[in-house]
C-alpha cells in the first residue's frame, strides 16, 4: 500500500471535520447541503459552508435587545434633548456594529427618527444571533416596497430610477441628496 505523498496530516483533519460537520447536520438535511458542489469547492471552503449553516441551525432567535448583556433598552425619546439623543444613538449604532449588527438605509431620517426606528422595530425583532466571525445582520431602515419614492430619491440608482419609471408609466423620481448624511460603521 503506497502512501499518496501530496495528501498531508491537515487535507485529513479536513475530511474529518467534514464528516463531523455533516454528521451533526444530519438533522437539519435540506437543499442547503445539496448546492455544495465538491468538485469545485476546497474541502476548507465546504468546511466553511456547512460550520455556518450548522451556526445558523443553532442559533438561539432572540430580540436584538437581549444579544447584549445586560440587555440593551434605551430611554424614551422624549426624555432626551437634541443632544443627548444624537450622543446616544451614535454610541447604540456603534454597539450595534459590534454584534455584526449593520444599519443600512438611514440618510432620510433625522437622528431623533433613527433613535425611534431602533426604540420600535429594531431591539424589539426576534433575530437569530449567529455567532461566526464575519457574518452581519444588515438591518434596512427603509422598505423600498412600502416607500418607493423616498427610496427612488435617496437611494436607488439611475439605472433602478429608469427601470421604475417604465414599470410604473410614471416619469423617474428625480435623485436627490439625503438630508442627513451619516458615515456608518458596515462590515469589516
Amino acid at each position: 500500500m503506497s502512501e499518496d505523498p501530496h495528501v498531508t496530516s491537515g487535507d485529513v483533519e479536513q475530511l474529518l471535520l467534514n464528516a463531523q460537520l455533516r454528521n451533526e447536520l444530519e438533522p437539519f438535511l435540506d437543499e442547503s447541503i445539496d448546492v455544495v458542489d465538491r468538485q469545485h469547492m476546497s474541502t476548507l471552503s465546504e468546511n466553511e459552508y456547512l460550520a455556518s449553516i450548522l451556526a445558523w441551525e443553532r442559533a438561539p432567535v432572540l430580540p436584538i435587545s437581549k444579544w447584549f448583556n445586560p440587555e440593551l433598552v434605551l430611554p424614551h425619546p422624549d426624555s432626551l434633548d437634541n443632544e443627548q439623543l444624537h450622543e446616544l444613538l451614535w454610541k447604540t449604532i456603534h454597539r450595534l456594529h459590534d454584534k455584526c449588527i449593520v444599519l443600512e438605509f438611514t440618510d432620510h431620517l433625522s437622528d431623533r427618527e433613527l433613535y425611534c426606528v431602533l426604540i420600535r422595530d429594531i431591539l424589539p425583532s426576534r433575530e437569530k444571533k449567529i455567532d461566526v466571525r464575519g457574518t452581519y445582520l444588515y438591518w434596512h431602515c427603509l422598505d423600498r416596497d412600502e416607500d418607493p419614492e423616498t427610496w427612488l430619491r435617496y437611494y436607488a440608482s439611475w439605472e433602478e430610477r429608469q427601470r421604475w419609471a417604465e414599470e410604473n408609466g410614471r416619469p423617474p423620481v428625480r435623485s436627490q441628496l439625503p438630508p442627513y448624511p451619516r458615515d456608518m460603521p458596515g462590515h469589516v
